[in-house]
């Protein structure tokens, strides 16, 4: 069992802590009165608290162990012991205000501080560049919460009420996620560190400048990115021209045509060039494979890419015909995986790739159905692609012509809503942009109303115009944002082509831009007011109408304010862990509710709930449509790689149910030993989860290769106590026992 210290380090607990600070309080006053029974009582409260914080199984942090002090003085009757406590707290807590920041940041350089470096799955927080990016996050979040914050929304995101995602980068005026508008960018040049990229002329070349770009990009924001393989593929067929042009002539050389005629000559130009493509999309798609793979942007990481698969998303025939080959090729290397530093193939996490499952791919015998087989192979092995389905998408999301569109994410989860170009009068994906997020705790309104129904939908509508409020702030701080603060997103074609000096406001209003509710949480507030999960049929109506009442909310801000405000399924990576023990604090532990280290995503079956993977994708379908601003499902399943038909049975199911779902699997290696399959997660002598080879024992973290989806993207580096908990309690939905 283990205590979270409050520059974010975790120590072993230890019982004399609580029994010498207990002491301390007493010989204090016992130095002006004689207190009766005061060694017994000092050894009781020491006791009685190891022996609760032995029985909860999860680490304990500081504040709340000297609450629980507090408490048990007072429940003993000590109340001038009590009153000396709180004095001795408040002194110390003067001094730390002092130096607070200074000790997180030197814990977070001494790579002590678990709580800021377990904050992202795919950040090395060993590394010089990250250390420097979660640096100058810690003096951010400081002078947000102390400046740019009004006081009730700090508190309430210190306290997990709220929280006010990406408080490390408020202090700059940096927006969220985004769709990349490569073809602009490719088609019209752009500029890149102040030179000029102008049209590339072949597809290699088009390739290497996507790279650049997305590495740019992600330096200047703070959320996910995603790219469509449609805005490469014209580029294979200019690659086709110049190389038959270089065969030409090399056959004109050898004068074959002048011997076996011209046909035969044709022929083999034909073969050859066709060859020449293939190994030029090759090597394209390897450039940005390992390109997004060894990049590594400002904020410390590789870049958070997604890469849209979608035939459909072209009309030439013949450039239809060439995405289907970059496709092919992005799909076999993926399922290649890259070398680790042992030269073992392994999972990487990104490009997080979707694959869109539409009629000429989804059936045996259509035209593209061997991609889908393709990607099939490669999800059971390297859990990639995830899936959109073009039918569902269609006939859900509608513009305001009433014709239905299917688009790709921004960066893992986080949806557009439809919108029409007003001076094109076209509908527009690309080149838009996600302001950020505040997400809602609903256990803690859950738990707050204590069953009263009536009283629980006064502190949810209290509680979602806080999250209004601190959304605002959001935007309010984009606002009058010039141009030059990032080039590459608002002047050279990512995002805009604005002027020098422009403001970036008009982009903010009228939905060109979104703004996200998040939530989080949905079982567990259900649970708590009526006792059952989300899934029971008493139940399942309460949660949608919780759902359409923060869509109803959505609605009513965006029609005030002109902004697409979107209600957006939240993937809470450390935010999960933070939720969990505040609630433990706010309300104890609860069983089913808070007796977790983690709290649920979104909308989310429970984790441990049985339930086959085809009924957890049709019960999460209806609330996925509640959840117009980000949402994915994901069904659990064991090692399929030799029984394919199974993946494609859930992606059949996929296309005819939901919008947008992934399989899980395991992708792991031990570099100890060299054992392939899954690595373990076990309870060391402490109580603490630690990540554990079942062939050699290794716990050593450095000298693995783990790889699990957490949040819509694949996390390689490492999880937080909460996150870790969550990952070992998923039940199987398809595979299983």
């Amino acid at each position: 069992m283990n205590v979270i210290k409050r520059d974010g380090r975790e120590v072993q607990f230890d019982r004399s802590k609580i029994y010498n600070a207990v002491k301390a309080a007493f010989d204090e006053v016992s130095a002006v009165s004689v207190i009766a029974g005061a060694d017994e009582a000092e050894n009781r409260i020491a006791d009685r608290l190891a022996a609760r914080y032995r029985e909860r199984g999860h680490a304990m942090n500081v504040e709340e162990i000297q609450d629980d002090v507090e408490s048990e003085l007072m429940r003993e009757g000590f109340f001038d012991v009590a009153k000396a406590y709180i004095k001795y707290r408040y002194e110390h807590q003067l001094l730390r205000d002092a130096s607070t920041l200074d000790g997180k940041i030197l814990s977070l350089v001494d790579g002590v501080n678990e709580v800021v470096t377990q904050e992202n799955s795919n950040k090395n927080p060993a590394i010089l560049s990250t250390q420097r990016d979660y640096i100058a996050g810690e003096l951010s979040r400081d002078i947000t919460d102390r400046l740019l914050l009004p006081e009730d929304i700090a508190k309430a995101h210190e306290e997990g009420i709220i929280h006010f995602h990406d408080a490390d980068y408020y202090i700059q005026r940096m927006h969220n996620c985004c769709l990349i508008n490569l073809e602009d960018m490719l088609q019209n040049g752009t500029v890149i560190n102040g030179v000029l990229v102008e049209k590339p002329h072949r597809f290699a070349t088009a390739c290497t400048i996507t790279t650049q770009i997305m590495a740019q990009v992600a330096s200047c924001q703070y959320g996910g990115q995603s790219v469509s393989l449609a805005h490469l593929a014209p580029f294979v067929n200019e690659s086709r021209k110049r190389i038959r042009e270089q065969v030409e002539e090399e056959v004109a050389l050898t004068h074959y045509g002048d011997t076996e005629g011209p046909k035969a000559a044709d022929a083999l130009i034909d073969k050859i060039t066709e060859q020449r493509v293939l190994e030029e999309i090759k090597n394209g798609v390897q450039t940005i494979q390992y390109q997004i793979n060894t990049l590594m942007t400002t904020n410390g990481q590789a870049p958070f890419v997604t890469v849209f698969m979608y035939l459909n998303e072209v009309d030439d025939p013949q450039t239809k015909h060439d995405l289907a080959l970059i496709i092919e090729e992005v799909v076999r290397q993926r399922m290649e995986g890259v070398k680790n530093e042992k030269g073992v193939w392994i999972t990487p996490a990104f490009p997080k790739l979707i694959y869109v499952l539409e009629e000429d791919n989804i059936t045996e015998g259509s035209p593209y159905w061997y991609l889908t087989v393709l990607c099939a192979k490669c999800t059971a092995k390297r859990m990639v692609p995830d899936y959109i389905s073009e039918k569902m998408m269609l006939e859900n999301k509608i513009d305001a012509d009433g014709n239905g569109h299917c688009y790709t994410c921004m960066g893992c989860r986080s949806f557009l809503t439809p919108y029409i170009d007003p001076e094109t009068h076209k509908p527009k994906y690309y080149g838009r942009f996600n302001q950020g997020v505040v997400t809602i705790n609903l256990p803690d309104v859950g738990l707050s109303a204590h069953g009263d129904f009536d009283l629980f939908w006064k502190i949810f509508d209290e509680r979602l115009e806080l999250c209004h409020r601190a959304l605002r702030l959001r935007h309010d701080r984009l606002v009058g944002t010039l141009s030059d603060a990032s080039p590459i997103h608002w002047q050279h074609g990512a995002l805009a082509r604005l002027q020098k000096g422009e403001t970036i406001d008009k982009l903010l209003y009228g939905g060109y831009s979104t703004i996200s509710l998040g939530y989080a949480g949905l079982y567990e507030c259900v649970k708590a007011m009526t006792g059952k999960s989300h899934t029971d049929p008493e139940a399942k109506e309460f949660a949608l109408d919780i759902m359409r009442h923060m869509n109803d909310k959505c609605k009513a801000w965006k029609a005030a304010e002109n902004m697409d405000y979107s209600l957006y399924g939240t993937p809470i990576e450390s935010t999960t862990y933070k939720f969990a023990k505040a609630l433990q604090k706010r309300f104890g532990v609860i069983e089913g509710i808070t007796d977790k280290n983690y709290i649920t995503n979104s909308y989310h079956v429970h984790v441990t709930e049985p339930i086959n993977a085809f009924d957890k994708l049709k019960f999460e379908a209806e609330f996925q449509l509640l959840s117009p601003g980000g949402a994915i499902s994901y069904v659990e399943v064991v090692n399929l790689s030799q029984n394919i038909e199974a993946v494609l049975q859930v992606m059949r199911y996929i296309y005819n149910h939901i919008m947008y779902a992934e399989l899980n699997t395991k992708s792991d290696y031990c570099q100890v030993c060299g054992w392939d399959r899954e690595i373990e997660i076990r309870e060391d002598k402490n109580g603490k989860l630690v990540w554990t080879c079942p062939n050699c024992g290794n716990t050593d973290k450095s000298k693995m290769n783990i790889a699990r989806r957490t949040c819509g993207y694949i996390g390689t580096n490492d999880w937080n106590q909460g996150r870790t908990q969550e990952i070992k309690e998923r039940y199987v939905h398809l595979g299983g026992d």
